[in-house]
């Protein structure tokens, strides 16, 4: 996912500046511990998507010190509030200033792109549990990872999913006109071309009244409606397509997949919508035994199932994890040993192709059921109600 809030250029890469960042452990290391951060929006209007992965960090890290290792992890976050130029400052601090010899994040796609230059001269590897930004992987960046699938490769799964299980002739594309938003429902509507009638419309997310796009996909009676975009916008967009009079399917992507788009539209109405992420959100732990364990220790610790990107944050903190056991300490060594780090982790399999990529591909399809939105399967096999 990715959540622009406004350009930073280059020279941000050689800024110095105060840091404003967690306490929950960290400063440098002394030879006995080392820091990992963790960056993304913690506090801002979008944190419903990136608390769920910092807990997941935040598991791993607290379980492997747990065993008393020889080396330990200071677990430190910043909050970025998704602001890319509040990232830069960030960044410079957590290098300059903490130390840190690893960076889980940033979450979203816009802070990555300002972030990455930095911890790329620094020499700093990360690993984001959710940043999806088809260009990042572009960038030629060599200390940069994630474990989710990029936009292209959800965008293939949303036009399977569309066309396959959920048999859809006519479908309505719309977005909030951001980077994020219009750059997956602009390649949604690339893997439809041809089989599908598609129409597309933006909405204006400074406003509230959606009246145009909604009269326009009544009019024009989709089988399915796909918002790219967030939570918020496409609670308020799906409420009033209800509102007047659309009985179609509605979906959209792991920008909403979070339980305020239930409360946006309202529960009589959500029923039903759904949801595609390249995300692995198994809150029953029925996928696998490290699944499950997970599922459980997560419930435990936090009173909750596991959320969006719980398990990717889990996972990419594991990978640090994998390079500390293995004698590891200083960046340079941790990202070399990345590059050949190889695990079945909670959500998925975890080895990153020579650009950073996540070398899995599956996008998985949630459908609002209750107040939950449950798991239905891959997008070449799950079936809605």
């Amino acid at each position: 996912m990715m959540r622009v809030a406004g350009a930073v250029g280059m020279s941000a890469v050689l800024a110095l500046g105060a840091v404003a960042c967690g306490d929950d452990g960290g400063g440098s290391g002394d030879g006995d511990s080392i820091t990992i951060g963790f960056m993304g929006d913690l506090t801002g209007e979008n944190s419903g998507l990136v608390i769920p992965p910092k807990q997941g960090a935040e598991l791993a890290i607290e379980q492997y010190n747990a065993t008393n290792p020889e080396v330990k992890i200071n677990f430190k976050t910043y909050d970025s509030q998704g602001k890319p130029e509040q990232a830069t400052t960030l960044a410079t601090g957590a290098v300059k200033s903490d130390g840190i010899v690893g960076m889980i994040g940033p979450a979203f796609s816009g802070e990555s792109q300002s972030v990455g230059p930095i911890l790329e001269e620094a020499g700093v590897p990360s690993i984001s549990p959710s940043a999806t930004g088809i260009t990042l992987a572009e960038q030629g960046w060599k200390f940069w990872h994630r474990v989710v699938a990029d936009d292209t490769v959800q965008s293939a799964g949303v036009a399977t999913f569309l066309t396959g299980s959920l048999k859809a002739e006519k479908v309505f594309l719309t977005h909030d006109n951001q980077e994020y938003g219009k750059g997956l429902a602009d390649a949604i509507a690339k893997g439809l071309e041809g089989k599908v009638e598609v129409q597309t419309d933006p909405i204006d997310t400074q406003a509230t009244d959606y009246s145009s796009t909604v009269n326009k996909i009544v009019q024009f009676a989709p089988d399915a409606v796909y918002f790219g975009g967030y939570y918020a916008d496409a609670g308020n967009l799906f409420k009033q397509l209800r509102e007047g009079g659309y009985e179609g399917k509605l979906m959209s992507g792991d920008g909403s997949f979070a339980p305020q788009l239930i409360e946006g539209i309202g529960q009589e109405d959500a029923q039903g919508t759904l949801v595609s992420c390249g995300c692995l959100v198994d809150t029953e732990g029925t996928t696998n035994e490290t699944a499950k364990k997970f599922a459980a220790d997560y419930q435990a610790k936090y009173n909750a199932p596991p959320a969006v990107y719980s398990s990717e944050g889990y996972d990419a903190a594991t990978a640090f994890i994998k390079a500390i056991q293995d004698g590891k300490t200083t960046p340079e060594d941790i990202n070399e040993f990345l590059t050949g780090v190889q695990f079945e982790g909670v959500g998925k399999s975890i080895a990153f192709a020579e650009n950073g990529e996540l070398a899995a591909k599956d996008i998985f399809i949630y459908e609002v059921k209750g107040g939950e939105m449950p798991l239905l399967g891959t997008a070449e096999e799950a079936q809605a109600s």
